[in-house]
């Protein structure tokens, strides 16, 4: 048998950033191909990574703020570091290729990887790329994107759209399991809360506010983030509340009805290819760079989504949009089943396996 050859993933910050990349190593052979992961030293991606048993390699990487502060000016140094530490590893790992779904961390590592002749390919989830990618472009033998308008961000020559690549687990979960999970049995359908990786605390803030109101149409299944649980809600029936999923979210999504969630790129391809009614609250443009409005926008231009931004949201302004969704889930649900999904997981994986043949 031929020696298996070896890939190198990146990419973290949050979640949406890691778990594409768990989806293709599931799509690759492991008969042939052996799996390393670079991130950072503390961040989401070690112990996503470290669950599902992918050797990790932890560098030093400077955060890509985009506002004034002290640390901006230990950054670069932070980042120095990185390439040189990314290289230390690139070169014992000796890697085929190096896979980026970009995020701060992923830098340093596509760096290192061109000044030692490995390609590079690396995906962009969002309709505008990040300060991550756009760096890491120059240095990037192939570009994937998820979005159509993103491939105009890119040189055309080498960017290629192929959609999201989804987590084949998310389309086997059992709806009974679900919601024996969140301890739901009657016939309220189910809200399924999502802030992201991280939590987000004014869609939190804005759920409890209105919890008694939404327990009168809903059961809530509330992903809060972690630190996020509060502690008094506990005993109340109907409402569940965790701070992340990981093994039970197939099951806990089989069962939802409804979604209310961030605007990352990742999540609302997930729940557009489960044809769940979503609606989208984006974070703002003041703790973003507004690729979740953008996001979200092309989403209820094409009838996936509502959207409500972060602004407009308050107790009345979220009970209409919930709703409203009720009302048009149907419409909406045709609509997700009419796009036209392109199999992302497959489409990069064999573009992976393509290399050195």
């Amino acid at each position: 048998m031929d020696k298996k050859k070896v890939i190198v993933f990146t990419g973290g910050g949050t979640a949406g950033h890691v778990t594409p990349n768990i989806a293709i190593m599931n799509a690759l052979d492991q008969e042939r191909w052996t799996f390393h992961y670079i991130g950072s030293h503390q961040g989401i991606e070690k112990e996503l990574i470290t669950n599902n048993g992918v050797p990790y390699h932890g560098i030093s990487s400077g955060k890509l703020r985009r506002y004034i502060d002290l640390e901006n000016i230990k950054d670069p140094f932070r980042v120095l570091k990185g390439i040189w530490e990314a290289r230390k590893i690139l070169q014992s790992l000796k890697p085929q290729v190096v896979f980026s779904k970009g995020g701060f961390v992923s830098v340093p590592v596509v760096i290192a990887a061109k000044t030692l002749g490995i390609p590079v390919f690396l995906h962009e989830s969002d309709i505008t790329p990040g300060l991550a990618n756009r760096i890491a472009k120059w240095f990037a033998a192939k570009i994937f994107t998820s979005f159509e308008e993103t491939a105009a961000y890119f040189p055309k020559k080498k960017t290629y759209v192929v959609g999201s690549p989804i987590r084949e687990d998310l389309f086997l979960g059992d709806t009974e399991k679900g919601k024996a999970l969140m301890g739901f049995y009657d016939d309220r359908p189910i809200l399924t809360i999502m802030g992201g990786s991280l939590g987000s605390k004014r869609i939190n803030e804005a759920v409890r506010e209105v919890l008694p109101e939404l327990l009168k149409e809903f059961q809530v299944m509330h992903l809060c983030g972690k630190g996020n649980i509060e502690r008094k809600l506990e005993i109340v029936s109907g409402y569940k509340q965790v701070e992340y999923l990981h093994d039970e979210l197939p099951d806990i999504l089989a069962a939802t009805d409804y979604v209310i969630t961030r605007g990352g790129s990742n999540a609302i391809f997930e729940f557009l290819s489960l044809h769940k009614p979503m609606l989208i609250i984006p974070l703002p443009e003041n703790q973003s760079r507004g690729d979740q409005i953008l996001n979200a926008k092309s989403f209820a231009k094409n009838g996936f989504c509502l959207f409500l931004e972060e602004k407009n949201l308050v107790t009345s302004s979220l009970l209409a949009h919930l709703r409203k969704l009720q009302r048009e889930a149907n419409d909406m649900k045709q609509k997700m089943g009419e796009y036209d999904k392109k199999d992302a997981v497959a489409l990069l994986a064999a573009a992976i396996n393509e290399i050195d043949h």
